[in-house]
């Protein structure tokens, strides 16, 4: 500490030097020493130091005034609090001197300072005193107006200080807002400006009182209108405010509203552009408000779109004058000096209508239709416009109004499209106009407009693939003249290849076969170029051209007479100059490699003397580390060809290689390499030898574990295709681990789905081989021998069923061996010493096998089975009902009839029947179950009314799949028993409906649609489980087809919102002994409806009142445990949805949320009691994090009063920390997939 303040006084000295470099080098080794963490300083030195710097601003050297501001910022957080009051009281004193270089270093001094200042957030009380003491100062030099550099300086500091502290200064916002608003009116626009930057910053901190006083302020001055040149200020300020602060002016709109329209028709181009722009800052910050207003500004907008008094735009023959207008040119040159373009600001009026079309666009999903009549043809009209910043205006809003149009991920509405006018339909019969217009800028010099041009083409076809197909010979010449240009930029380029791309991509080749001669010479200079991201997209292109040069996907070869044959050299040629080259960037290598697989595959025969060179590069790729993965689908790509391009030169050395790749720690190199390999067994079987298989079934046995499921799949298809191709190479896989590692895979409760169905798929195939070792009867004793075996049973009843499945599918692939299995299963159900698991195993292969085998020829079948209906084991119940059913499915006239009379005789069995009814009707084809229907139909109606939920669940399951099966004639069935007098038959019929619903387009669907309203009508029944039932059944349509429910949410909504709301009758006490206990009987029903909310968030956003919304999820946050966690999930997903919505709300929700992060748990609790409140706190946070990640959402003051808190309480800071912490990586994660 002695020798850093001896130091320091040592600098000190130094600095009161008469030279200057020594003075300079002191302050500069001060300002080292004062950014190490470890120095500190006595209060002498402290003094010292301070004074000394302050006194350096003075200094007259220039470079020493400098570095002693930059001294300021780490001193501030190195020095006491009275010592930091010193240098502010200093540095504003200075402000105010005469001197002008003094000035502007003190101000760079207070913006210094004050930018090392803690975040208002963290509630230091430094920050605190040093703003409250700057303000004062500050607010007097700027109401001076003595010296306008001062108040500038003042004004900016001001802002800057608003900005980072604004709420630490909630006391002084009235003085700071009285001393701003006369500066309005100041005769320097200078000030004026820098008066509406801080007004900004003021109203994203200020009360509620400060911010009325200020709009009331502005709306009376804006009432008055004394001069234009005021009312312009007013116009900017209101913009400014409603930017920083939107969903605090928006109940002020409709005074503002009609002041700026009438502005909006005065004759003044400055004015016209506030005003239009303060509509653009309504549009995007006060969506609801706005909302009546959003026709009105659209006309306006459209009105001063095409504003250009002093130009006259010949639109008739455009094309022929244009030779005219050259000439005319000189003759204009004359008439110069009686009109200048620079006086012209009608250009601006035109720019912040085609900005304010954007927003509206951007904002108003909704009124897409409309748009397309009104606004659409006004843009496009635009794409002429002179000013070429204006112009790229036009074409930006147009891009966002594609955008807009842009099919959503889980567009499944089939009947979306039978509606006349979609969005899509109304921008395909504008297409041919666009297109029009397109063409003559694509002429165009200047490269601006043609980079706009190809972008907005690539989003027209990404929105509407196929949609310029009639118009390519109007296109095709515009991109060619971008590409041949020698004025056009690299990026004018790259965006003309990619835009080219995406063009031949989403239309069908023989459209191109006419431009083939004037695209292919462009396109191979482009590979040439010498910078390296042209060279990459131009090889995506030729990718592309390769497939419309020869299609292979299944029409004849040159079904119009195009010959490729002219091409393929040229092609070839540029292509092969790229691939051979070592010296190149990454991606070009890649692209080279994926385009020759593509001339290869596609133009191949073309080539035979080619063939073997380019085969042999591609052997070298493969052996590189960096471009093996390319290669390999490239050489997939070739194998496929349905050219059979020949591989003998290079299979003996690339399939050892490939082979190796599969014990590599890269997974899409191990999948790559499977689907190559398989695709070469399949094409060229002839050509593997078997060493070659050795040496790839030695690096299976790693890939087949349940820690991969589709890895295992994959090399599972593999070896199917091997066990077909090259039946004798799998005899050494008898007694192998690749076997030991299906057994285990099979036992693993994840075997489902794809990997599943690759297993039974191999054993079939496996069986089918007739290796020794490997027959029916030894496959079936590895996989049922240690059920057998094991006195304990498998950890997991899924293993049981995928066990079952496998003896199957063997079974069905040897039937010869069926009878006597199945025998032996029904002998080890009826044997009183097997133990349960051998029991469970016999009677769920004996559904499996029954599922695809005609069993009925066993004859102690059904006895056996009804007998384990009645074993101890639930399991063994639920086994032997699955297995009634599924052998059912094998011969529905011998069994269906018997299983519908044991369900009317056997009320004991009732439950167990119906799951094997239910398994019937489930996999039975359409055609099989016909002759039943009205049997089973009448069964399932007199169960319907049963008073126990699970029965009433397993018949409501199976009415909706029957209805399924003859929807015309039981769809009105169903819906006349919503009038039944039980509330269970109306809530079995509405649950029955959920079952009719699926993610796929059905039969069922239009039927559906026209009455799916009457059944949820039942929202309204008096009986609270019919209600929930309806619901949940909602809740299903909006999530798989949303379509159904689409148009009825104006009338469901209202009852949906209704079911959120907790209901005090509804409330009871019980009595537990000594205990009282207060049990909700609503709770289900808000809960289920709180549900359907979030799932309307995914599917209807576009239809949903977000405020109304709002007001629920604000209820759901004050009501119980399960509630509230689905309504924190709401919040952050409303968050990211409609950020400027939530918003405007951000006060109303901060109290809850902060209500359930300060709860504590009772101490004597129980242990989840404090678990279900941690977890509370966790969601609420995770809430948190995402309200903070809107942007301004820190600047509401409660807010940044409520993190504050959490910073200081040291449980929940370190929950947000670690959620931020996660909320960062997963971000980077979809970063890195994407």
């Amino acid at each position: 500490m002695a020798s850093a303040s001896y130091h320091i006084s040592n600098l000190l000295e130094k600095m009161t030097s008469s030279d200057k470099d020594f003075r300079f080098m002191a302050t500069n080794d001060l300002m080292s020493e004062l950014q190490k963490d470890s120095i500190k300083l006595d209060d002498d030195s402290e003094r010292k130091v301070v004074k000394m710097i302050l006194k350096l601003l003075e200094d007259k050297n220039g470079e020493v005034q400098n570095l002693a501001v930059k001294c300021l910022g780490p001193l501030v957080s190195k020095v006491k609090e009275y010592q930091v009051e010193t240098i502010v009281d200093t540095l504003c004193t200075n402000m105010l001197s005469d001197k002008e270089q003094l000035r502007d270093i003190s101000s760079i001094g207070l913006k210094t300072v004050i930018g090392e200042l803690p975040p208002a957030s963290s509630g230091s009380a430094l920050a605190a005193s040093v703003c409250k003491k700057i303000t004062g100062r500050l607010t007097s030099a700027i109401a001076k107006q003595e010296d306008v550099s001062v108040q500038l300086e003042a004004l900016d500091i001001m802002a800057d200080m608003l900005c980072r502290q604004g709420g630490l200064l909630v006391n002084f916002h009235p003085s700071i807002l009285s001393c701003l608003l006369p500066q309005l009116t100041s005769p320097r626009l200078a000030v004026r400006k820098r008066t509406i930057m801080a007004l900004g910053h003021l109203v994203m901190s200020c009360g509620n009182l400060v911010f009325v006083e200020l709009v009331e302020h502005l709306l009376s001055e804006l009432g008055r209108n004394d001069n234009m040149s005021t009312t312009r200020t007013y116009i900017q300020a209101t913009a400014a405010i409603s930017r920083q602060a939107g969903h605090r002016i928006g109940e002020y709109l409709e005074k503002i509203i009609p002041l700026v329209v009438k502005f909006c028709n005065v004759d003044d181009d400055e004015l016209r552009e506030y005003c239009i722009q303060a509509f653009e800052s309504f549009i995007r910050r006060c969506p609801k408000e706005v909302y009546p207003h959003v026709s009105t500004v659209i006309s306006l907008c459209l009105r001063y779109l095409t504003y250009d008094p002093n130009y006259n735009y010949d639109d008739e023959d455009e094309d022929d004058n244009a030779m005219d207008a050259e000439q005319n040119d000189e003759d204009y040159q004359g008439s110069d000096d009686e009109y200048s373009d620079d006086d012209d600001m009608s250009w601006k009026v035109r720019r912040a209508s085609a900005k304010c079309l954007d927003a509206v666009v951007s904002s108003r999903h909704e009124m897409l239709p409309e748009f397309y009549r009104s606004v659409s043809p006004a843009l496009v009209s635009r794409f002429k416009e002179r000013e070429e910043n204006v112009k790229a205006d036009v074409f930006h809003a147009f891009l966002s109004l594609l955008k807009q149009t842009k099919p959503s991920a889980n567009w499944n509405d089939p009947d979306a499209m039978e509606q006349e006018e979609t969005p899509l339909s109304l921008l395909q019969s504008q297409v041919p106009m666009i297109v029009r217009a397109l063409h003559r800028q694509l002429k165009e010099k200047s490269v601006k407009t043609r980079q706009c041009c190809f972008n907005l083409l690539t989003e027209l076809v990404t929105v509407l693939p196929g949609a310029v197909v009639l118009q390519v010979p109007l296109l095709i010449p515009g991109i060619i003249f971008s590409l041949n240009d020698r004025s056009s930029s690299s990026n004018l380029k790259i965006d003309a290849l990619s835009c080219l791309q995406v063009v031949l991509l989403h239309h069908p080749a023989q459209t191109f076969h006419p431009h083939v001669s004037a695209l292919v010479p462009p396109v191979v200079a482009c590979v040439g170029d010498p910078f390296y991201k042209i060279t990459s997209e131009a090889l995506l292109v030729t990718q592309q051209l390769v497939k419309v040069i020869r299609p292979l996907d299944g029409q004849s070869d040159n079904s119009d007479g195009f010959d490729p044959a002219p091409y393929v050299q040229d092609v070839f040629s540029c292509t092969v100059r790229r691939l051979k080259a070592a010296d190149i960037d990454q991606e070009v290598k890649e692209r080279a490699i994926s385009c020759m697989g593509q001339i290869i595959c596609n133009l191949g025969d073309h080539l035979p003397n080619e063939l073997p060179g380019t085969l042999l590069i591609f052997l070298e790729r493969l052996k590189n580390e960096i471009t093996r993965l390319t290669t390999v689908k490239a050489l997939t790509l070739i194998a496929g060809s349905r050219l059979n391009i020949d591989l003998g030169p290079v299979l003996p050395e690339a399939v050892p290689i490939l082979a190796s790749f599969l014990r590599k720690n890269q997974r899409a190199l191990k999948l790559c390499t499977l689907a190559a390999l398989d695709i070469l067994l399949r094409n060229y079987s002839s050509a593997v030898t078997p060493s070659m298989v050795d040496a790839v079934l030695a690096e299976l046995p790693a890939l087949i574990s349940e820690s991969d499921m589709h890895v295992s799949q994959v090399a599972l298809s593999f070896l199917s295709t091997l066990a077909r191709t090259h039946p004798s190479s799998l005899a050494p896989l008898a007694g192998g681990s690749i076997l030991s590692q299906l057994i285990v895979l099979v036992r693993s409760p994840l075997l489902q789905g794809g990997a599943l169905a690759a297993m039974l798929d191999f054993y079939q195939a496996l069986v089918g081989t007739g290796s020794p070792g490997l027959g029916y009867m030894d496959l079936l004793r590895m996989l049922t021998g240690p059920v057998y075996a094991q006195s304990s049973a498998l950890s997991h009843k899924q293993a049981y069923c995928s066990i079952a499945k496998c003896v199957a599918a063997l079974t069905t692939a040897c039937p010869s061996e069926g009878p006597a299995v199945v025998g032996q299963f029904i002998q080890d159900v009826k044997n009183s010493r097997s133990t349960d698991s051998i029991r469970l195993l016999a009677l769920l292969a004996l559904g499996e096998v029954g599922h695809h085998v005609d069993l009925s020829g066993q004859p102690e079948l059904q006895t056996v089975i009804l007998e384990a209906f009645c074993s101890p084991s639930e399991e063994v119940k639920s086994a032997a009902s699955y297995a009634l059913g599924s052998i059912a499915v094998g011969n529905l006239p011998e069994y269906l009839p018997f299983v519908l009379q044991e369900i009317s005789s056997q009320p004991k069995r009732q439950y167990l029947l119906l799951h094997s009814l239910k398994e019937i009707i489930g996999s039975s084809s359409v055609s099989g179950l016909k002759p039943y229907v009205e049997a089973v139909w009448s069964l399932l109606l007199t169960h319907c009314e049963c008073p126990e939920e699970g029965t009433r669940n397993v018949v409501a399951e199976c009415l909706g799949r029957l209805t399924l099966i003859d929807p015309e004639s039981l769809l009105p069935r169903l819906h006349s028993y919503l009038l039944s007098g039980s509330s269970y038959a109306r809530s079995s019929v509405v649950t029955a409906v959920k079952f009719t619903i699926s993610d796929q387009p059905q039969a069922i669907d239009p039927l559906l649609k026209n009455s799916i309203g009457d059944f949820l009508k039942t929202l309204e029944d008096p009986d609270l489980n019919v209600r929930r039932v309806a619901l949940v059944t909602f809740n299903s349509a909006a999530h798989n087809k949303p379509s159904l429910i689409r148009e009825l949410l104006d009338s469901i909504l209202p009852k949906l919102y209704h079911e959120t709301k907790v209901r005090k009758e509804l409330i009871r006490e019980v009595e537990m002994g000594p205990f009282k206990h207060t049990v909700d009987d609503g709770l289900d029903l808000r809960k289920a409806a709180f549900e359907c909310m979030y799932t309307l968030l995914d599917s209807c956003l576009e239809r949903l009142d977000i405020f109304t919304f709002l007001n629920h999820v604000e209820d759901g946050l004050k009501d119980h445990y399960d509630i509230k966690m689905l309504t924190f999930l709401m919040l952050a997903r409303l968050s990211s949805l409609c950020p400027s919505a939530v918003l405007q709300r951000l006060d109303r929700l901060v109290e809850p949320l902060r209500a359930t992060c300060t709860t504590k748990v009772k101490a004597n609790s129980v242990k989840q009691e404090f678990e279900k409140q941690d977890e509370l706190k966790r969601s609420a946070m995770r809430a948190v994090v995402a309200l903070l990640s809107i942007p301004e959402a820190e600047k509401s003051p409660l807010m940044s009063d409520f993190q504050t808190q959490i910073c200081s309480n040291q449980e929940l800071a370190a929950i947000f920390d670690s959620i931020q912490r996660d909320s960062g990586s997963a971000s980077m994660e979809s970063m890195d997939t994407s």
